[in-house]
């Protein structure tokens, strides 16, 4: 049933985000918070899946495997429970989505620790809409975009696309390619986005203006085996428990079967290629710090909540030398390419990412990091059917990079 005497939900500063006053569960005053750490905080009747009113209800309730129901008995409510998350800097993620579906993450990439999660479409818990489950504004409310979508991620494949090539071929880093606006293989067109052409284009210009016919061409000369071998590496195929919370699984679903066009396509991110999108930031966590990510969680551990335990062994997605190569790569696609004015004093690595999909407004991506060792944050952005990678989805994380460093803490 609904939960209603139970501890108080705080974020990692001490805001109380849900709690219980005179047996019936409150939400934070302020409607900003409440909609923007929704799909953390969850609903009281479980439909949030994510929430840690789900996922830490017996921790909550008072409710032991050991004590049953002693602690509610004697208290009336449970324990309380801290999240990572700031309340701040989830508004901020949600009011810079604007009118666009989608999801924001940002986690450390040294502790684990999840500071941002913010999924969007989202109601007020306090005033829930009658209309919510007929409503086409709230299609898929309850998904938690960030731990259970599921997107097709565009360019920001070519960041696992890279990685095969700088295990695999050698001398990657100074071959060159030639884009005439599409590459012909197997008699389709593989287009890229500068309809123009890029001419002779390097592998880190490659990288940093996202060719789709240069990295087509490189997934050729990878083969379907290699790509498909780095993908696995690098989480592919592999739910993650975040606090809890089983994520989405990335489904590279490219097989031998296949033709060159197919890989070609796939090489650049488009393809039956799926992403979640923590998934994501956690390659770009691993990126950052030289191949091994801890798996992000949003809950304090607690020795009353094994469920929800931090996660000690980190995940190894790639080599030392391997991520040290993306780190060079990705810090050059900022630099010269999405600006390191919207990243101030950060040394701020990235890629964007904008997924065609059939018949729909692109996705809009990014994924990127702080080389900063006083800021080891990654973040990823993903709008859904919002436009092009560049255009929405870095101002979202310029946004929320720059709140984040104003906050002070790591």
């Amino acid at each position: 049933g609904q939960i209603t005497n139970a501890g108080k939900i705080l974020d990692r500063d001490g805001v109380v985000l849900a709690q219980s006053v005179n047996g019936k569960r409150q939400f934070h005053q302020n409607y900003s918070i409440r909609v923007a750490t929704l799909h953390a905080v969850g609903d009281t009747y479980g439909f949030i899946a994510t929430g840690a009113h789900t996922v830490c209800r017996d921790r909550l309730t008072g409710y032991s495997r050991v004590d049953g129901l002693n602690r509610l008995m004697r208290s009336g409510e449970g324990s309380d429970v801290t999240l990572t998350i700031d309340a701040g800097l989830c508004v901020t993620a949600y009011e810079a989505l604007g009118s666009n579906k989608g999801a924001v993450g940002v986690y450390n990439y040294k502790t684990g620790e999840i500071v941002c999660m913010t999924s969007k479409e989202s109601y007020d818990p306090e005033n829930k809409p009658f209309d919510i489950d007929v409503n086409p504004r709230y299609e898929g409310v309850y998904l938690n975009r960030l731990l259970t979508g599921l997107f097709t991620p565009g360019s920001t494949f070519k960041i696992i696309t890279a990685a095969s090539a700088i295990d695999n071929i050698p001398g990657i880093g100074s071959q060159t390619f030639y884009c005439s606006g599409a590459y012909n293989v197997g008699g389709s067109s593989i287009k890229c986005q500068n309809t123009y052409g890029h001419g002779n284009i390097s592998f880190d210009t490659a990288f940093a203006q996202s060719c789709n016919s240069a990295f087509a061409q490189i997934g050729l000369k990878l083969g379907t085996s290699k790509l498909a071998a780095t993908a696995k590496s690098m989480g592919f195929g592999k739910s993650y428990n975040i606090s809890g919370v089983s994520t989405a699984i990335s489904k590279f679903t490219l097989s031998s079967k296949d033709d060159d066009v197919a890989l070609g396509w796939t090489a650049v991110g488009q393809g039956e290629t799926l992403a979640n999108p923590l998934h994501m930031m956690m390659i770009a966590g691993a990126a950052a710090n030289n191949g091994s990510t801890p798996v992000p969680f949003f809950v304090r551990d607690s020795l009353l909540a094994s469920a929800v335990s931090v996660p000690k062994t980190p995940e190894k997605l790639m080599s030392e030398a391997t991520s040290a190569a993306l780190r060079k790569y990705l810090r050059n696609n900022v630099k010269t390419n999405y600006g390191d004015y919207n990243f101030p004093d950060m040394e701020f690595c990235g890629k964007t990412g904008t997924a065609e999909v059939d018949g729909e407004t692109s996705h809009a991506w990014f994924v990127g990091f702080s080389e900063k060792s006083s800021f080891p944050y990654a973040i990823v952005v993903c709008v859904q059917n919002g436009g092009s990678g560049s255009a929405v989805a870095v101002p979202i994380a310029s946004a929320v990079m720059k709140k984040l460093a104003s906050r002070n803490y790591s």
